[in-house]
Parts: C-alpha cells; structure tokens; sequence
C-alpha cells in the first residue's frame, strides 16, 4: 500500500532536517519489510511559517525523492494546515504527525500493521505524562474528561498523531465545518478504529507553537464546537438563580418580621442586582461564543488555500 505523512509545520526550520532524516528512514525500513510501496511519501505543509520553514522544505524535496511540500497562501492554523495535507495528500492511508519529534516515529509501523488488519482509523496514544509538568499533565487530562462530560466522543490522551484511510479521509471530507476540532470530528466517521501506545519525547528543537493562552483557545474551541452542554448549564443556572431568589426572599422576610437586625433595602436590592448581573453577563458570552460560530460557518470560506507545491 501507498504510504503517506502529513507534517504540518509552523517555524519549525530548526528541527525540519532530522525530521525529514528520521521520517525518510522509516519509510526505507517499511518498504524494505515489504509494508509500503515505494511510491510512498512525506508531506510537510508550511502553515505560513514567519521563518525560513519553506526554503528549507524546497532543500529537502531535492535531497529526498520522497519529501514532498505545500505552502499554504497565510497561517491557517494548526488545524486547517493538516486538513489541507490530508485532503491534499496521496496514498491508501495516511498518517498525521507534529514535526517536532516528541511523537515516536516508530509507532507508525504499529499503525501500518493494524491497517492491515483492517482498521482505517488507528490512534497514536500517550502511554504516560511523564515528560509534562504537573500544571500541563492536570490542565490535559482534566480537558479530555470535561469533554467526555459534556458527551463529546474523544479518545483519551490523543492529539492529532493517527492513522486513517483512504476511505475515512475521503468521509472526513463531509465534514464542511470551518471550527475544525479533528480530534473528536474523526471518531465521527465510525470505521472501525484501534489504538497503539507510545512514550511522547522531549521536543528535539525549537520552542512549543501552543504556549498556554493558546492551549486555552483550542480546549475552548473544541468544547464550543462539540456540545451543546454550555448553553444547557446556562438554562439550569438560571433555574437555580430563581430557587435561590425564592429563599433569600423567605430569608429577608424572616429577618424583617422576627428581628431587628433588618437593613431596610439591602438585601433586596444589592444581591439581586450583582449575583443576577454577573450570571447575564457570563450567559450573554457564552451564548455570543456560539453565535459567532455560526457566523463563520455561514461564510463557507475556505479552509487553507495552497499556495505553492514541491
């Protein structure tokens, strides 16, 4: 079969060399084991990289036959710069991966061999957080069970380093949307899917491209984009808030009628006014976080436009 690698890539001309060294040789040693074809390939899309990340990708499609580029016209973002690799991409699967080498490489021949088994989706998966700092392993693990809360179908302690098929890549086409959340717009498509177990490396060069505002972002994207739990919790909010109204007036009346202790005005004015205030402001933009989506979704811009290929 037709192996292909989809790299995205953003600033990332310090560790692109031994990313292509490192990818170039586990495809030799695929279609030396008989695996892969040898029209198998390596491509790495430039996210509209601020660096000298597109030279360096030309360099390497004249040193590997097998290295094969695509420079997208501005940054898209991490997301949009794979869906425009795969979708763009040849091969009878395709394999997704960071290019900063803390995915292991070598779990790609574990995902062929499960292909060949018959699964067309096969997720990389963190074994352990060993290598993260306490704050980041709790803020990660924390996000993907918020998001089996609120019912979204994620697989645990996956990013975006999978395995999928031709056929599950052609299905993921369907999907139109332009608030892309790949890792839980995957498990959508239903083909019949496994998951192989890696230890994630430190990173091999260059610095982090999601730093924690950022990281903040796509765990608020990827809610938004898949449940609808928020606007649900707003609803049973404001249920609660008419509850408690209900008490605090018991409570005033108690305090006016058997006591002496009553301020006349307070509480009836100020709590009211401040508890309910705080609750429309924060339903108010949730709600508009929501709206704004379906604002760009009515756009149908496009995705990533390609604005060179190697």
């Amino acid at each position: 079969m037709n192996l292909s690698i989809v790299v995205p890539c953003y600033n990332e001309e310090e560790v692109l060399p031994e990313t292509a060294k490192r990818l170039t040789g586990l495809l030799g040693r695929l279609q030396h084991s008989g695996k892969i074809s040898e029209n198998s390939k390596i491509y790495f899309v430039d996210d509209g990289s601020k660096d000298r990340t597109w030279e360096v990708i030309e360099a390497l499609s004249e040193t590997y036959p097998a290295v094969h580029g695509l420079k997208l016209s501005r940054n898209r973002g991490h997301q949009n710069a794979l869906l425009g690799g795969l979708f763009t991409a040849e091969g009878d699967a395709l394999v997704s991966i960071d290019a900063d080498l803390q995915d292991d490489i070598d779990a790609i021949e574990e995902m062929v061999d499960a292909y060949h088994e018959g699964y067309d989706i096969v997720y990389g998966v963190r074994k352990a957080r060993t290598t993260d700092t306490p704050f980041k392993r709790a803020t990660a693990e924390g996000f993907y069970k918020l998001m089996h809360l609120m019912g979204v179908d994620i697989v645990f302690n996956h990013a975006d380093f999978r395995l999928m098929s031709r056929r599950a890549v052609e299905e993921l086409k369907q999907y139109p949307e332009v608030n892309l959340f790949l890792r839980a717009m995957v498990p959508l498509i239903g083909y019949p899917s496994t998951q192989v177990y890696y230890d994630r490396a430190e990173r091999f060069a260059g610095e982090s491209k999601y730093p924690l505002k950022k990281m903040l972002a796509f765990a608020w994207d990827g809610i938004t984009s898949f449940s609808v739990v928020p606007l649900r919790l707003i609803t049973a909010t404001g249920f609660i808030i008419f509850i408690a109204s209900i008490l605090i007036s018991l409570w005033a009346v108690g305090i006016k009628l058997f006591t002496d202790d009553a301020v006349p005005g307070w509480a009836s004015t100020v709590l009211p006014i401040y508890f309910i205030g705080g609750i429309q402001v924060f339903s108010i933009g949730i709600v508009g976080e929501y709206i704004g989506k379906m604002y760009l979704e009515t756009k149908r811009r496009p995705r990533f436009i390609i604005e060179k290929s190697v």
